[in-house]
C-alpha cells in the first residue's frame, strides 16, 4: 500500500508564499503544504468553471487557518480541523498555515494545468 510522510516527500514547490510536497497514492495526491505568507490565489483559477477550483479536497489543518470561499458561503478551518472542500471553492491561505490535503490526482492535474497557464504571464 503506498504511503508518504512529509519528510520522505521531496519539495516540488518552493516559492516565497508556499512550500509544497506532493506524492501520488494510487490515484490520489497527498499534499503537504506550508504557507509562508498570506495568499489569495483566486486569479489563478480563471478559466475553470465559474473561475473556481473544481477539484475536491479532503484535508487536515496542522496549524494556522484556511478559508474555502463558495458562491454562497465561507467555510473556515483552523488547526485541528479535518475538512472536505467541495468543487466550486476559492481558497484563502494564511501565513503559518500547514495543511495535509488529499485530492483525486486526475482532477488535481486538470486544475493545476489551468493554474500553470495563469502563472505563465507573471513568470514571463
Amino acid at each position: 500500500m503506498p504511503s508518504a510522510t512529509k519528510s520522505s516527500t521531496p519539495v516540488s514547490v518552493d516559492e516565497d508564499i508556499i512550500e509544497g510536497r506532493y506524492a501520488d497514492l494510487g490515484g490520489y495526491t497527498v499534499g503537504f503544504e506550508t504557507f509562508r505568507a498570506d495568499a489569495d490565489p483566486a486569479p489563478l483559477f480563471r478559466g475553470l468553471p465559474d473561475d473556481r477550483c473544481q477539484c475536491p479536497h479532503w484535508g487536515y489543518v496542522v496549524s494556522g487557518k484556511v478559508i474555502y470561499r463558495y458562491a454562497d458561503r465561507d467555510e473556515v478551518y483552523s488547526a485541528g480541523h479535518a475538512y472536505y472542500g467541495a468543487p466550486g471553492h476559492l481558497p484563502l491561505m494564511f501565513a503559518g498555515t500547514e495543511l495535509i490535503e488529499f485530492s483525486p490526482t486526475d482532477e488535481l492535474n486538470e486544475t493545476m494545468a489551468v493554474v500553470a497557464r495563469n502563472l505563465a504571464p507573471a513568470d514571463g
